[in-house]
């Protein structure tokens, strides 16, 4: 058995850095860190939200007379008294919110869970208590809730062409090809549950906003704050050091934050509100659900002639959030003919958003699990497959991959998983009572890179502070550029303290896309490049140091970096200051447009399920994950991070599904004692393997997303085992029992 000490801090290969413990460990695991509800405050009170009991109709009378005669309660607000809000566009348009239904301002009910009132109370308890004596009625009307419901609305915007691949004539390839798939696959509806609950604090000092609340981006919640109350947004300060979990569901302002400032505002005193687990449901964004019509065909040696691709993605009817994987897909295998088309679906939900690999997971899920049915049709291990029809061009415009290590992760993978063991033909391997099955498929992800400042600081005695609006949402960035500043100035890092989660310090870009580490370090790379400026090559040490900043007649220097992305300008400096750098000014990996090359992370995942054939439990006692990102900056934090994706796949393939009643269109397992994720005894063995792989053109670090790489592929891998061990498909997520042997 492997020591778990070194297995967590594996050593480091080529092109590593060190495996060192994160800064902030022993705080976080003896409850030393503050989180955002955990700020002092004095005397605040706590609000409370009522939400509406139907997804779609109006309110037709409300009674809240009961609640305010309960002593403690200091306001209801309701639709009729609601506090004074400026309202800001959706974030995809140029805004600041993640959706643009603003509650309580009328009678009329969008979607399942939407704020109808808001009970202000010296105490938690007591406002809770209030909302369940309000007395509401209702006008119900069904609505529609799912991809197929009456009343939904099909759309297809403009915008999406630009997503849509088409190559050569796909209707023609198809029909003529001897080998073929043709399928439809879904994804369910997922929430992501972050062990910290959404919340917000608000208070006021004089004309000054301070704001503690668990986000992403602390710009843009300076900002969109700021636009919502109608102030100058150098008088919002937003505080956030460290995040319990996020995973997209903290990624953009709310409309909660609104409501919060706006009453303390009103009231004169800090204003708390914490969010319960259920509310969390619909007060924040979600992975909508998808469907995938997929036609797959190849010649009788396994090379792909022709891949189409339909979805259709859940929106609101509010915003639209598309996600439109297919210049991922479509830039994964061979050069075959192409022709794809997604289409949103309006229902009344609310507006789904970030979720862990929003884009990839559902798309990549498609398309793995479609090449795993064509292997099959050919007769071929899927591994070999993929090998046929690696590449180094895009089959789209022939654009070039900066380094494409697919097939190496697939080799290291294969030989530690010990896919050589397996026999090809379903449901032939058996281990007693057991039906066993080998499935793999491909994890891949875009290099993304955003805009970026930070100032760094070298003072006279060796110390060096970092500093950047940047946020920490659990993935260890504290470390890690605490690693870069310290490797860029020749310095340990146990020199260097990173200060950030404060709207105050140089701007950053929203922790999410898996591109921090990527841009928020080269930046750090540019300011401690313009610091060694000042002594010549390199930071002199010990006494040296000393006597250098004597003669400069400084006791510190600091300098900025700033990181504009490739083929942008520098006006999105500006606009980063603002929080309001557009998606399309990301340097995308995925994106390849004026000769632009494709940027990618790869990895393969290897699976091994067992099911018993008398009671058809479904289990997973092994996973193998071999991946290649570029530079790792920590070993140690760069596994933790793959493992966790891998684990998160892993419940999406069995486990989550947010269930929506299809008449009410109310979710019905909205607490995690009935929304299942897996628990330590369902995943007793979890195998990352990080190939050493060097790309310097993705940007100046060296350095590729891995936050949400391991999740990507997990899911595909699990359904083709699960295909392999019984010989039966399972193309709707998640794989239970009702489905497996309907």
């Amino acid at each position: 058995m492997n020591d778990p000490v070194n297995a967590a801090a594996p050593a480091p290969l080529a092109n590593m850095g060190d495996p060192i413990r994160r800064t902030e460990s022993v705080a976080k695991v003896t409850g030393a860190l503050q989180y955002a509800t955990d700020m002092p405050l004095k005397e605040p009170l706590e609000a409370y939200f009522l939400t509406s009991a139907i997804a779609k109709g109006e309110i037709a009378s409300m009674d809240t007379s009961p609640a305010e005669a309960l002593s403690g309660v200091v306001k209801i607000y309701t639709h009729l008294n609601a506090p004074k809000r400026v309202a800001t566009p959706y974030i995809q348009k140029g805004g600041y919110v993640s959706d643009t239904n603003m509650p309580l301002t009328g009678t009329e009910i969008h979607n399942d869970g939407q704020i109808i009132a808001m009970i202000v109370a010296d105490s938690y308890e007591t406002a809770r208590d209030a909302s369940h004596r309000i007395v509401v009625r209702y006008k119900s009307v069904t609505p529609a809730s799912s991809l197929d419901s009456p009343g939904v609305q099909l759309t297809h915007p403009d915008a999406l062409s630009e997503k849509e691949k088409k190559v050569g004539d796909f209707e023609a390839s198809f029909a003529s090809a001897s080998i073929k798939v043709d399928a439809t696959y879904s994804t369910p509806p997922q929430h992501q549950n972050p062990i910290e609950l959404y919340s917000t604090t608000a208070f006021w000092s004089g004309d000054q906003l301070t704001i503690y609340e668990p986000c992403q981006s602390v710009v843009e919640l300076s900002y969109g704050a700021a636009t919502m109350a109608g102030i100058d947004q150098a008088n919002v300060h937003v505080v956030n050091h460290y995040i319990g979990g996020a995973f997209g569901g903290k990624g953009y302002m709310t409309q909660r934050t609104a409501l919060i400032v706006g009453a303390s505002r009103e009231l004169g005193k800090p204003v708390r509100n914490v969010v319960t687990r259920d509310q969390g449901f619909t007060l924040a964004t979600y992975r909508s659900e998808t469907k995938h019509h997929v036609r797959l065909a190849a010649d009788s040696s396994g090379h792909l002639l022709a891949y189409g691709h339909e979805s259709w993605e859940m929106q609101s009817r509010f915003d639209d959030y598309p996600l439109a994987g297919l210049g991922v897909t479509t830039a994964m295998y061979g050069k075959p003919a192409i022709a794809s088309r997604v289409n949103l679906v309006k229902a009344d939900r609310q507006t789904s958003g970030f979720m862990r690999a929003p884009v990839e997971m559902p798309y990549m899920y498609t398309l793995e699990s479609a090449m795993d049915e064509l292997a099959v049709a050919l007769k071929m291990d899927p591994i070999e497959l993929r090998r046929i029809n690696d590449i180094r061009e895009s089959p789209i415009d022939g654009a070039r991959f900066t380094s494409r290590s697919l097939m190496q992760c697939y080799d290291q993978g294969a030989a530690t998983f010990g896919w050589s063991k397996r026999n090809p033909k379903p449901a032939s391997m058996v281990d007693g009572d057991w039906m066993v099955g080998y499935g793999c498929a491909t994890s891949c992800l875009p290099t993304h890179l955003a805009p970026a400042t930070a100032r760094v600081t070298l003072h006279a005695n060796g110390e060096v502070s970092v500093d950047v609006a940047g946020q920490d949402s659990g993935q260890g960035i504290y470390t890690a550029l605490g690693q870069i500043a310290a490797r860029a100035l020749g310095l340990s890092p146990q020199q260097v303290k990173v200060n950030m989660g404060d709207s105050k310090l140089p701007a950053a870009p929203t922790s999410a896309n898996s591109l921090s580490t990527a841009s928020v370090g080269s930046a750090v790379t540019l300011a401690a490049d313009k610091i060694k400026g000042h002594f010549g090559e390199s930071v002199p040490a010990g006494k040296k140091l000393t006597e250098a900043f004597r003669r400069l007649g400084m006791s510190q220097i600091s300098e900025v970096g700033e990181n504009v992305p490739p083929g942008q300008k520098p006006e999105v400096l500006d606009m980063l200051r603002k929080g309001q750098v557009p998606f399309k000014n990301e340097a995308r990996g995925d994106e390849s447009k004026d000769g632009k090359p494709l940027m990618f992370a790869f990895g393969a995942q290897f699976v091994e399920v067992r099911i018993h054939r008398l009671t058809h439990e479904i289990r997973v006692p092994r996973i193998t994950g071999a991946f290649a990102a570029g530079r790792i900056i920590n070993p140690r934090t760069a596994r933790s991070q793959l493992m966790g994706g891998m684990i998160w796949g892993l419940s999406s393939a069995l486990f989550e599904a947010t269930e929506v009643d299809p008449t009410r269109g109310r979710y019905t397992n909205d607490s995690l004692a009935e929304y299942l994720i897996p628990v330590n005894a369902d995943i007793p063995q979890v195998d990352v393997i990080m190939v050493p792989e060097e790309d310097n053109e993705v940007n100046p670090l060296g350095v590729k997303g891995i936050g949400e790489l391991g999740i990507v592929g997990t899911a595909a891998a699990v359904a083709n085992a699960v295909f392999h061990a019984t010989g039966k498909r399972v193309r709707d997520l998640p794989i239970i029992m009702d489905k497996l042997f309907a």
